[in-house]
């Protein structure tokens, strides 16, 4: 069966699973975990995507992200390539370093946003990392430090986190606390990570008692959230991948997006691809980034390489671009 494409959106909730290539190590010593959190806030800095909860184990990691304007692949290449090259080189290997697909499940916020943020946490504890509750709040190399305020990192969203349960820190921090403490009873929450339809509906006997009385539901294995969740986060990925065929069909290619900025903006093609400052120049290529990303489907990289940018300065123009789109209800189509 082949296998299905990952599903995003900007905004969108993903908890992250990278695994070393036969569950062989990935991290041999804090020198290697330091290298991939340096590049991970990088990365997320530079794309704008938020960070509510990480987690760095011997031969896996996992990430709780919500996308920015930059997609999800884009990032997780740029962090898995960069990380294993510089990995190779240190340790004299050759090959691959993660399996070949990243884990990448879209995750119904309202409803499992602090339960993954408890989950990822406690991680480093069930491996039997750290011995203790005690010894977690000080594990560098887990998001629950930087929450507790023991351990700053710029990139990670501790704030967004910590309001969800009081206004005030202090107290935010104590409920925080109490409540990753009651997730070690729960034990290892297999819901959070296996099949779609069988998380949302609350395991095989829930699945089993629904059929039994005829009550289906929606699933599918790269989504976490109720039956209403799926099948609106399917119907948004099913509307995005129909226009981009409708486009590609009628020959939307990066020349034609090229040349519907160039008449939008009153400009030549040469100029829009023009390195320079002028405005209505970076508008234009503004526009042409936001709709080569998100209905063409480049990748920033590749648009960086076209237009002899950098991959930062391509996220802030696809930033810019959706703001004039809104703003001069801008349409691809003539």
């Amino acid at each position: 069966m082949p296998r299905q494409s990952r599903i995003d959106a900007p905004g969108a909730l993903h908890h992250i699973i990278a695994r070393g290539i036969e569950r062989k190590r990935i991290f041999t010593d804090g020198v290697d975990r330091d290298n991939f959190l340096n590049r991970l806030g990088n990365i997320l800095t530079e794309t704008q995507t938020a960070c509510f909860s990480w987690a760095l184990l011997q031969n896996h990691f996992h990430l709780l992200l919500r996308t920015g304007t930059t997609s999800i692949s884009t990032v997780m290449r740029r962090l898995l390539t960069g990380y294993a090259v510089s990995y190779n080189f240190r340790h004299r290997r050759h090959g691959h370093l993660f399996q070949n697909r990243y884990k990448s499940i879209l995750c119904q916020e309202d409803s499992y946003l602090l339960e993954l943020v408890r989950y990822i946490h406690l991680n480093p504890f069930r491996a039997g990392i750290v011995k203790d509750l005690r010894g977690l709040n000080s594990y560098p190399y887990c998001g629950h430090s930087c929450i507790l305020g023991k351990k700053t990192n710029t990139w990670q969203d501790k704030d967004y986190i910590l309001k969800l349960f009081a206004s005030n820190k202090a107290v935010a921090i104590r409920r925080y606390r109490e409540f990753v403490k009651k997730g070690i009873e729960q034990g290892k929450r297999s819901d959070l990570i296996g099949g779609g339809l069988i998380r949302s509906a609350g395991g095989w006997s829930a699945i089993k008692a629904l059929r039994r009385i005829g009550a289906y539901q929606k699933g599918d294995e790269r989504i976490l959230g109720d039956s209403d969740f799926v099948k609106k986060v399917l119907a948004q990925a099913k509307d995005n991948f129909e226009r981009k065929y409708h486009l590609k069909s009628n020959g939307f290619n990066f020349e034609k997006v090229l040349g519907r900025v160039a008449e939008l903006l009153d400009l030549k093609p040469e100029q829009v691809l023009a390195v320079g400052k002028y405005k209505k120049t970076v508008a234009a290529r503004s526009l042409l980034c936001f709709w080569a990303t998100s209905e063409l489907g480049i990748s920033q990289s590749e648009l960086g390489q076209k237009l002899k940018i950098s991959q930062p300065a391509v996220s802030l123009s696809v930033k810019r671009g959706e703001q004039l789109v809104i703003r001069h209800n801008y349409s691809l189509k003539a």
